[in-house]
């Protein structure tokens, strides 16, 4: 887990709240405040409605990564050339995890269905769930080693495109005690958080992560949809996440991606990431990392009896739940 920021407040997405306002009020009065962005892409520069959300008169630095990767790809061309190749490994990896991961979850789902000698079918539907588990963690070393192998072979923080922007940053890093993440793509919002080693400039910054940005933060980026358009609607490990907090799997706007009055559904999840807890950013809900614990405040978590269920405050489980491999 990355240790740098003081304070890291998860927060759904900027239309369903908390207040943002009463947060920069409360954490950093008198700003300015730094915005990440880079999860929108080509609209990482309208905001507008964040800024307007900060509260008034707050000041604002706006880091740009987005535009600043694409100024870095143009000087680069190596760099940029070495990023696209991993990019392509990486969605080659995630096109024969999810050919995996259909016939995994199957097999379980109709193994938890089966009724029988409970000394005979309870172990095989334990069994059909490490299987799952194990092909989870399985996808994420190898995300992990990929990535690694990158910046192994580039290390792009010794290039002089990316120390330069780099630089820039860190001096409008230097004005902030906040730094507000959004999410929006969160591939594309990592790939530039590593790129400029940011994790390594939040030393004793509060961090608000918004809706995907929460999930960007968190050890693993688990993406959901209980009713995709196409497909079945497995959860699946999409990305290694940040790590700038321990033993959670951020689930924003669970009302619309989540059958959360679908109790197997619930249950199935619930178990499967145990033991990290399946925090629901719901409308109105903060929870805040601060001095190694978590002060839930009435959020509310998957149950593995197959409801939401109410945290117990005021700290959650702490220890990280997976270390990547060296």
């Amino acid at each position: 887990m990355s240790p740098g920021a003081a304070r890291v407040v998860l927060l759904p997405s900027l239309r369903e709240g908390p207040d943002l306002a009463s947060v920069v009020s409360e954490l950093c009065p008198s700003g300015p405040v730094a915005l990440i962005t880079a999860g929108w892409q080509e609209w990482e520069d309208d905001t507008q409605g964040l800024r307007e959300a900060l509260g008034p008169s707050v000041p604002s630095e706006e880091l740009r990564l987005y535009a600043r990767a694409d100024r870095v790809w143009d000087e680069d061309p190596e760099l940029a050339e070495g990023h696209g190749a991993v990019q392509s490994q990486v969605r080659l990896l995630r096109r024969i995890y999810i050919y995996r991961l259909a016939g995994a979850m199957d097999a379980w789902i109709q193994i938890q269905g089966l009724d029988g000698d409970p000394e005979v079918v309870e172990p095989e539907q334990r069994s059909a769930l490490d299987a799952v588990r194990a092909l989870d963690e399985h996808h994420r070393h190898r995300l992990d080693h990929l990535r690694r192998e990158f910046y192994r072979q580039f290390d792009p923080l010794m290039r002089a495109s990316v120390s330069r922007e780099r630089e820039r940053i860190a001096e409008q890093l230097s004005r902030c005690s906040m730094v507000v993440i959004a999410g929006g793509h969160i591939p594309v919002l990592l790939n530039r958080i590593r790129l400029f080693g940011l994790d390594r400039l939040l030393d004793g910054k509060v961090v608000v992560a918004l809706g995907g940005g929460a999930m960007a933060l968190a050890e693993q980026v688990v993406l959901f949809h209980d009713s995709p358009p196409w497909g079945p609607g497995h959860a699946e490990v999409g990305e290694v996440g940040q790590g700038l907090y321990p033993a959670v799997v951020a689930l924003p706007g669970p009302s619309v991606r989540l059958r959360l009055d679908d109790p197997a559904r619930v249950t199935r999840m619930a178990r499967r990431f145990d033991p990290a807890t399946c925090l629901l950013l719901e409308s109105g809900t903060r929870v805040d990392w601060v001095d190694g614990g978590w002060q839930p405040a009435g959020a509310r978590r998957l149950g593995e009896w197959g409801s939401p269920e109410v945290l117990q405050g005021p700290t959650m489980r702490t220890e990280s739940v997976w270390s990547s491999p060296s």
